[in-house]
């Protein structure tokens, strides 16, 4: 009787034990990705002093890191970083870069050139807005919001993506464009406007529409006729094919669905993020590690890239899903499990990769561009997970 008893305490201490090596160390985390983001801001500092248009790193092209100018989509990432690093560590020699680097995107908010101003100005500016109340911070979210609604189509109900390949598409939509609507529903909250709340939930019901299959994964690009509103066509731009499941496409889709959701607490979009996520959890081409391949139905896999960037993406995601939903927990321990896989198996040697955090990236596989590389928004999301993770935003 005794032994069996020995034996229940010590099978009860190992799965304790289990559930305790799940959790995500943040405080270890975070000493490795400090050291990367040291020599990262210290090789972009010396970079961008010798060239006043280079503004912020992106990637690693040829081993040799490569900075973007400031209308650059990556260009808000690397800021947003320093500003989660000043939040989760609460060491100040992360708030002057911060401001630093921020400042350098104060021209782009009046560019209407780009449906990516939530990347470029919310990344940076509005992380910098919600720890410091910098007013200056203010005015550049709400005139960056006034660039972006420029952008929207009433007939189409949607904002434009891209101005180039006018060959290819008249009105681009790309499901990325999800993650530039919470810039304007901040600007809502922060002149009381509405218009721009408006403009966010027209582009969010739109894209639900006609986005989306029936197994609930997304198409990367549907193109509109903007004087119709009707759908002319619907395709991929960065996945395998026009009928595939991008993987950083699929991770934006539950990212921005669950944002919305936390903006407006309609259920339609909770539903949606709920069944994105089924999509990707269940996805008999997911990993074991849950760090997806680059896209969901490339036919080589496994001999195929994976895309560290949209685990990242995934795993914020998922934290932030797991606030609203009834199947909390397992989201909660999805997102750990991806957040310690990329800690344990994605990251870079101490001092390699110029100071990139994440390594095994995929930007465009088809243009032949930035394959399995660190990318700067792996990074950003890595962090903002970890942040996630304690509770944060």
């Amino acid at each position: 009787m005794k032994l069996k008893i020995n034996l229940t305490l010590a099978v009860l201490l190992s799965l304790t034990a289990a559930v305790k090596a799940q959790n995500v160390d943040v405080a270890k985390a975070l000493v490795p990705a400090e050291k990367q983001v040291d020599l990262l801001l210290e090789k972009s500092e010396t970079a961008t002093a010798g060239d006043a248009k280079l503004i912020a790193p992106r990637t690693l092209e040829n081993g040799q890191l490569k900075l973007v100018v400031g209308r650059d989509w990556t260009s808000g990432f690397f800021s947003g970083m320093l500003w989660y690093l000043y939040d989760l560590t609460k060491d100040p020699k992360w708030l002057a870069p911060a401001k630093e680097f921020t400042h350098k995107l104060a021209p782009q908010q009046y560019n209407t050139g780009t449906h990516d101003l939530g990347f470029m100005i919310y990344c940076s500016y509005g992380n910098g807005y919600r720890l410091t109340g910098d007013t200056s911070y203010r005015s550049v979210i709400i005139q960056a919001a006034k660039s972006l609604s420029k952008r929207f189509n009433p007939v189409a109900g949607v904002i434009r993506s891209w101005d180039h390949n006018a060959d290819k598409w008249e009105f681009p939509v790309i499901i990325d464009n999800m993650m530039n609507l919470e810039l304007l529903f901040e600007a809502t909250k922060l002149t009381g406007d509405s218009s721009f709340y408006k403009i966010a939930v027209s582009h969010a019901n739109t894209t639900l529409k006609n986005h989306f299959r029936k197994d609930h994964s997304s198409y990367h690009v549907v193109d509109y006729n903007p004087k119709t509103g009707a759908v002319q066509w619907k395709g991929t731009a960065q996945g395998l094919n026009d009928s595939s499941s991008w993987a950083r496409g699929q991770a934006w889709a539950l990212y921005g669905y669950t944002m919305c959701y936390r903006e407006t607490k309609n259920k339609v979009y909770l539903k949606q993020a709920e069944d994105i996520a089924k999509f990707i959890l269940t996805n008999p081409a997911l990993p074991a590690d849950k760090v997806p391949y680059w896209d969901f139905n490339d036919p080589l896999i496994p001999n195929t890239e994976k895309d560290a960037s949209a685990a990242a993406i995934i795993a914020s995601g998922l934290y932030e899903l797991s606030g609203y939903s009834k199947q909390a927990k397992n989201y909660r321990k999805t997102a750990d499990q991806i957040l310690n896989n990329l800690t344990e198996k994605y990251t870079s040697k101490a001092g390699a990769n110029e100071g990139f955090i994440l390594v095994h990236s995929t930007g465009h596989k088809p243009a032949k561009s930035e394959i399995d590389v660190p990318i700067i928004y792996a990074d950003y999301y890595y962090l903002e997970a970890l942040a996630r993770s304690k509770g944060g935003k």
